[in-house]
């Protein structure tokens, strides 16, 4: 099993100190990744209709006066102060941004940290913020696939070019390119749309906060989008992100929670189920310093035994 942690770059009181310890401190422990997520400006709460999809409610956790660094300028940061550990979005919202610029800054992300980058993008949930960003929010599906079609021609073409509905590029130079060929890319999502685009597009699904009925499912999904287009679906990863909650305070369900035993039983059920890499969301009290010492006892206690 691989590991990831979520860095703590949202909610109250980020500090780059915060950052740079979990960095650091999740390389020390042979953790596979280190994470971020995306939202840029939000309306605020009694604005948002849009429902997160993955809550019973619809409501989403974090509210809109906490503090929520920029994904890419943080995956950036993280990179300069490690030298090792893998850097990915959990998820970049790709409908949010133009692009040819996006391209630019996670071609940059990944020639300044020796080739480190995986590019987890999903579409988005709230239509909201999508139009605060003067963003179309209509067939972002279909927009989202086009931007992974021209990531792909500006990383991997000397020439390149795309001629699509949504976006046009004339032939262009654009360097330097990524270290890696390809960049990894983790497809988001809870829709057959995602499943599709991950067949299509993806190195490998990136699950969230799921039971575990759940993820068998939309795996099971995946593969047969793969197998419709005649994709081999091992050659793709499933992955999850779960809260790592010792204090029992989220839903048992879309955590790795309680005991050191009950840690490895849910661990065991995952891994039977085809998951791979696990992104480790740490839940617990005391702050910053709580959370991390949540991902310490973890790594040195449950992992290796699990």
């Amino acid at each position: 099993m691989q590991w990831g942690v979520h860095l703590p770059h949202l909610g109250n009181r980020v500090t780059a100190e915060a950052i740079v310890e979990f960095a650091q401190e999740a390389e020390r422990l042979k953790c596979h990744s280190i994470w971020v997520s995306d939202h840029v400006c939000w309306p605020k709460l009694d604005a948002i209709e849009s429902r997160y999809p993955y809550s019973d409610d619809g409501e989403f956790a974090v509210t809109p006066d906490k503090d929520w660094l920029d994904p890419i300028g943080t995956m950036t940061f993280a990179a300069a102060v490690t030298s090792t550990v893998k850097i990915g979005s959990s998820v970049l919202i790709l409908p949010y941004r133009q692009p040819v610029v996006t391209a630019k800054q996670l071609a940059t992300l990944d020639v300044l940290s020796g080739g480190r980058l995986i590019l987890g993008v999903g579409v988005g949930w709230m239509k909201e913020e999508a139009e605060l960003l003067g963003m179309p929010w209509d067939k972002r599906g279909k927009r989202s696939d086009e931007q992974l079609e021209l990531f792909k021609q500006l990383f991997e073409s000397t020439t390149p070019q795309y001629d699509g509905k949504f976006y046009q590029l004339p032939a262009v130079e654009f360097n330097p390119k990524p270290v890696q060929s390809p960049v990894p890319v983790w497809v988001g999502g809870a829709t057959r749309a995602a499943f599709k685009r991950t067949a299509r597009y993806g190195h490998a699904f990136h699950a969230a906060f799921q039971p575990l009925h759940v993820i068998k499912q939309e795996w099971e999904a995946v593969k047969a989008e793969c197998e419709a287009i005649n994709r081999d679906p091992s050659e793709l990863a499933l992955s999850l992100r779960v809260f790592l909650d010792p204090g029992s305070l989220m839903d048992p369900e879309l955590s790795i929670a309680g005991s050191e035993q009950a840690m490895a039983d849910r661990i065991g059920a995952l891994r039977e189920a085809g998951v791979q890499h696990i992104l480790l969301d740490p839940v617990a009290r005391g702050g910053a310093a709580g959370r991390l010492d949540a991902i310490r006892h973890f790594m040195t206690e449950v992992s290796e035994s699990a």
